[in-house]
């Protein structure tokens, strides 16, 4: 006999937890959101790893099966997932760390998967959801961890940049679009399942109007130290040509 959907969760919450103790205990030298960090590191590969599998392998195909009845490994992820967001929500409220923004988006995070794991369907297209907003967050975890141990402002840093800018873009902005219409298309999925998706779109866009400001300031500055190595190399090319005559 399977386990209710509500003590799937309550053990994903603690495993979640657990693994957070037990990341303090590891690096206890460090503070506190380091061992969170780390926790949604593991997250972000897990959930990405997973949900893709869901989606590319395993099925249904998301744009063409939304609203359709959830299979068994779709409701493990989601149990696995809302324990996770769980515990960063209740982490993120305590230590008062993220902003507004964040906290929205974890709230409709929780509230699309209890919806779907209630209503027994929708699993497909809140799976596809997770794998876009999963995927970039390794990425994401990788610059906050390179900004902690002084190496951000190297090549590293900048390909980081450069791939989280190009797989948010492509996959949350782009595959999202899609996403949305063909779940707003279909007239399987509830109404407030189609409300929570074009939310989470919107937040997605108030993401990325951000990250296209970084990646303008970012780019400039960038521009700015390279025409000013220019102008110096110029300059001292010039300068020893002069002193040749």
């Amino acid at each position: 006999m399977p386990f209710p959907l509500p003590l799937r969760v309550a053990c994903s919450l603690l495993a979640w937890l657990a693994l957070y103790t037990w990341f303090c205990h590891r690096y206890k030298r460090r503070n506190y959101e380091w061992s969170c960090r780390l926790v949604t590191l593991t997250h972000g590969i897990l959930a990405t790893c997973l949900s893709a599998y869901i989606g590319f392998i395993d099925g249904p195909w998301p744009m063409s099966h939304p609203g359709s009845p959830n299979t068994t490994l779709q409701v493990h992820v989601l149990c696995l997932s809302l324990g996770y967001f769980l515990f960063d929500l209740c982490w993120c409220v305590y230590f008062q760390t993220e902003g507004a923004l964040m906290l929205a988006h974890h709230l409709v995070s929780i509230l699309g998967i209890t919806a779907s794991l209630a209503l027994g369907e929708s699993a497909t297209e809140v799976n596809a959801v997770i794998f876009g907003s999963e995927i970039t967050n390794p990425l994401l975890q990788a610059r906050w961890f390179l900004k902690e141990m002084g190496c951000y402002h190297s090549l590293t840093g900048d390909v980081v940049d450069f791939f989280f800018v190009v797989l948010f873009t492509g996959v949350r902005i782009g595959v999202g679009a899609w996403l949305m219409y063909c779940e707003l298309a279909s007239p399987k999925p509830r109404w407030y399942i189609k409300l929570g998706g074009v939310i989470m779109y919107a937040v997605s866009w108030v993401f990325m109007v951000s990250i296209c400001r970084f990646a303008r300031r970012k780019s400039m500055k960038k521009y700015h130290a390279w025409r000013s190595r220019r102008s110096d190399e110029i300059y001292l090319k010039t300068n020893g040509h002069l002193k040749t005559h």
